[in-house]
């Protein structure tokens, strides 16, 4: 599959394992970021929609033409249980592709939310229907149906390249991607950080220093730092 195809719709993809999915779900994006090795960051531009909006699900990913919606009505027969649409445009485009009529048949199919490099809409509606949407940008201009895109091929979303079945994890804090036949691996060194985060958050109530338990003053010292009173 090549991200530049236009005009096809894979009905067949491989999705990362579900409980490995469910163990990523646990965790935060900044959490899953850096035990992946601090990569598959989308540009951080890609804000929720509303406050506390948070999804994690296997891509479903749709390539759009600028302007134009018909590719996510294509995309919801697409659509399984726990899946995440995730939206690229074949150029830069902020008119608001989405809004609560496609949320209500997303989710009638199962969709566990939107990741979107254009605009969307109905933002009130979608915050009462409590489906998560991140996007580029909120805007009211509507879309046409007119223009071939694709389903299913890898897309640049937010400067991330994502594929059909890969994770992808949002929250407050932007969207990560974790490649689907990581998602195991990475769901278990997000566990470890995990742990590891909570022994220092313990020291550090407990009022130990950031210079002591990660040993910062001797290259501190050795970079000429000075205490003067």
């Amino acid at each position: 599959m090549e991200h530049t195809e236009i005009g096809v719709v894979h009905t067949k993809i491989d999705r990362a394992d579900p409980a490995a999915v469910a163990e990523l779900a646990k965790y935060g994006v900044a959490t899953v970021h850096e035990a992946m090795g601090r990569v598959g960051l989308m540009r951080p531009y890609l804000r929720p929609v509303y406050p506390k909006a948070r999804m994690c699900g296997t891509a479903v990913t749709v390539l759009l033409q600028p302007g134009d919606n018909w590719m996510l009505h294509v995309a919801a027969e697409q659509i399984q249980d726990g899946d995440v649409v995730v939206a690229a445009c074949t150029t830069e485009s902020e008119d608001g592709f989405f809004g609560e009529l496609l949320a209500t048949s997303f989710r009638a199919r199962g969709c566990a939310g939107l990741v979107i490099d254009g605009g969307v809409r109905d933002v009130t509606d979608l915050e009462g229907m409590d489906f998560p949407v991140f996007s580029r940008a909120v805007n009211a201009k509507g879309t046409v149906k007119a223009t071939l895109g694709s389903v299913n091929v890898p897309v640049v979303c937010g400067n991330a390249l994502v594929r059909p079945g890969d994770v992808v994890v949002a929250d407050a804090d932007g969207v990560v991607v974790v490649p689907r036949e990581r998602a195991a691996e990475v769901a278990a060194a997000s566990a470890a950080r995990e742990a590891n985060e909570e022994g220092k958050r313990a020291q550090f109530r407990a009022g130990k220093l950031g210079l002591d338990l990660y040993g910062m003053r001797g290259p501190l010292a050795e970079l000429g730092l000075r205490y003067e009173d």
